[in-house]
């Protein structure tokens, strides 16, 4: 069964998100994001490749019977070094780009069986995923300088024990290897049997996740395996464009408006301030570009950079995006950020004083 903890989900953090990214990659359609505050999930056609929960920024999906970090721990101590879905994985997607990156400079070499994608009934989706993520990790282990390897070769990889002929019918013997309890299996083939769409909503619990800054487990794994390997000679610059999990981010500093949104829905504390806000500070160490910060900036000050240096790999830096002046409002008297040295009041303020004016008929 797939399982979404809302509480990690970045569309719960503004009904401004545009994150999408679980829809896109779902090869029967089973997820559906538009009109949606949450991804809501057809049951009755998943297929439990988990492909969404190798995209979702946040790993705020995952799948029961699977989970990525688990399978990272043990194919890491395991001697072989081929992922396929007939042996060790649901579905080669499955896996984030940081997973396999942080693979292949342990392992030296993985090889990705790519012998029964093309016969694949999910391959419309999932295998351009896995082609993606294959471009991407091999892209970003040639500008690290590190030898280790990814192929891409048809094994067609078979278990002499149990040779599934469909691919449901492997991913059900695959579900259940490890079902303990009777009564949950039973309750969650009664929920994959109804043919509607499982909306989502915040809990009580989820609402006290919101507020904690939640760094994702791929990207401590990533960082740990990178700590393990050569510094390159040269910190070679990329396109950031190619990039699917980080980002360097700029500050349209004339733009800004200090309202502290940005910082404040970000999922990992990559955008923070201090306790007067009279900064954004920026670590791309803790960025895995969720874009919710764009999403929510009402004036586009902050934005993407064309550039990524994969210094931030081996030596992350916490840089300083722009910087306000603290003042007291001359109408509250409370202390409030602002980047425009006449501004007088705070946002609240200048707000009900806005409406007041219009409210009167006087024109600024």
């Amino acid at each position: 069964m797939l399982k979404l903890n809302a509480g990690l989900c970045v569309r719960s953090l503004s009904v401004e998100s545009q994150c999408n990214k679980c829809e896109l990659v779902c090869p029967t359609q089973a997820i559906v994001v538009a009109g949606n505050p949450l991804p809501a999930i057809n049951f009755s056609e998943c297929v439990n490749c988990g492909a969404c929960a190798g995209v979702c920024p946040s790993e705020a999906l995952e799948l029961e019977e699977f989970s990525a970090t688990n399978f990272f721990f043990d194919f890491i101590e395991d001697s072989e070094n081929l992922l396929s879905c007939r042996k060790n994985l649901p579905c080669i997607a499955a896996l984030s780009v940081e997973h396999i990156i942080s693979m292949a400079v342990l392992k030296n070499e993985i090889i990705f069986d790519m012998g029964y994608c093309d016969t694949c009934e999910i391959a419309s989706t999932c295998k351009p995923q896995i082609e993606a993520n294959y471009e991407e990790a091999s892209y970003l282990l040639e500008a690290m300088e590190n030898d280790a390897t990814i192929k891409l070769e048809d094994v067609k990889y078979e278990n002499e024990s149990q040779k599934p002929t469909e691919r449901r019918d492997f991913l059900s013997a695959f579900n259940l290897k490890t079902v303990a309890k009777v009564k949950k299996g039973f309750e969650d083939e009664v929920q994959k049997a109804s043919d509607e769409l499982t909306e989502h909503t915040l809990q009580k619990r989820d609402i006290a996740l919101l507020k904690k800054k939640t760094i994702p487990a791929k990207r401590k794994i990533f960082y740990t395996a990178i700590k393990r390997v050569g510094k390159p000679s040269v910190f070679h610059t990329v396109d950031a464009n190619e990039l699917s999990f980080t980002s360097q981010k700029i500050m349209n500093q004339e733009a800004c408006t200090a309202c502290q949104m940005c910082y404040r829905v970000c999922p990992t504390g990559a955008l923070t301030s201090d306790l007067k806000n009279s900064k954004i500070d920026f670590d791309p160490f803790l960025c895995i570009k969720c874009h919710i910060c764009h999403d929510v900036c009402e004036p586009d000050a902050i934005r993407l950079s064309n550039a990524y240096n994969v210094k931030e790999f081996f030596e992350p830096e916490v840089v300083n995006l722009i910087s306000f002046n603290v003042k007291r409002c001359d109408e509250c008297n409370m202390f409030f950020s602002s980047n425009n040295i006449d501004e007088k009041l705070c946002r609240r303020c200048q707000i009900e004083e806005d409406e007041a004016r219009s409210l009167w008929g006087i024109k600024s």
